[in-house]
């Protein structure tokens, strides 16, 4: 089944909100800046700066604009794609792996003559339309691979998330907004086996270990740090101000404003 063009090219002024990536993807940051924070490390994306987001890690994106403007241009490699492309150009990942989730790259002005080349190839709504898109895409691996030829370690790896130790990814990566199924497909497990596993280490369900976990930091954060309730919810993986007022309320008591009142 050909794959979507608006899902896997596109021009944009959000960075998204989607913190598992799941396909190896290049970005490229036309105007603002940019904090992203994959775990292990911050990284500050300015105007002009591109790189990739490694599969199957997990991001933050918090965007940052500069005189209200913040556009990205956002190019999806899907392993169908990385499959055939390499079946055509020969190239193969070798046994060095890249741990980090997040690659920036060394501005080159290859790449950059590239990407402002290929802006008029977006239409009104941001998106790249066939038949330009897998000509496009092919032309930048092309790019991206002459420059940088260890990067061929990284999109020509086609193996899953092995079984990595549970208990320090999850301390690591409990902020992170995402389902359990995604933490045991993380952490290399079935959901039956994460689940089992996840209990005889934390003693308790996983979904009640994220929430306590990440509402006894959102008050360390506040009674400690000073930081206002709407500040950090979102940042600990609350999906609305709502639940996480809610679920502080019923933990510890009271509401989480009553902290800053005090």
């Amino acid at each position: 089944m050909k794959e979507s063009s608006i899902a896997s090219c596109y021009m944009t002024p959000s960075p998204g909100t989607e913190q598992f990536i799941s396909d190896h993807c290049f970005m490229y940051l036309v105007s603002g800046s940019m904090l992203v924070y994959d775990g292990h490390k911050e990284y500050k994306i300015q105007s002009g700066d591109f790189g990739i987001g490694r599969r199957n890690h997990l991001a933050k994106y918090i965007k940052q604009e500069e005189d209200g403007a913040f556009k990205k241009i956002f190019i999806v490699f899907q392993q169908d794609f990385l499959k055939a492309f390499k079946d055509t150009y020969g190239y193969i990942a070798q046994e060095h792996k890249i741990a980090d989730a997040i690659i920036p790259l060394v501005k080159d002005k290859l790449v950059q003559s590239f990407m402002e080349s290929i802006i008029p190839y977006f239409n009104e709504h941001g998106v790249m339309e066939e038949p330009f898109l897998d000509v496009k895409r092919t032309e930048l691996l092309l790019v991206l691979l002459k420059v940088n030829p260890a990067l061929a370690n990284v999109f020509f790896d086609f193996t899953n998330p092995g079984k990595i130790n549970l208990e320090e990814f999850m301390n690591r990566n409990y902020k992170f907004n995402v389902s359990i199924e995604r933490f045991a497909y993380l952490t290399g497990r079935s959901l039956s086996a994460f689940k089992r596993d996840f209990e005889k280490i934390f003693h308790e369900t996983p979904r009640h270990w994220l929430v306590k976990k990440r509402l006894e930091e959102a008050y360390y954060l506040m009674d400690k740090k000073g930081k206002k309730p709407s500040e950090i919810y979102l940042e600990l993986g609350f999906e609305n101000f709502s639940h996480f007022s809610f679920a502080f309320k019923k933990l510890f008591g009271h509401p989480p404003s009553q902290l800053n009142e005090e």
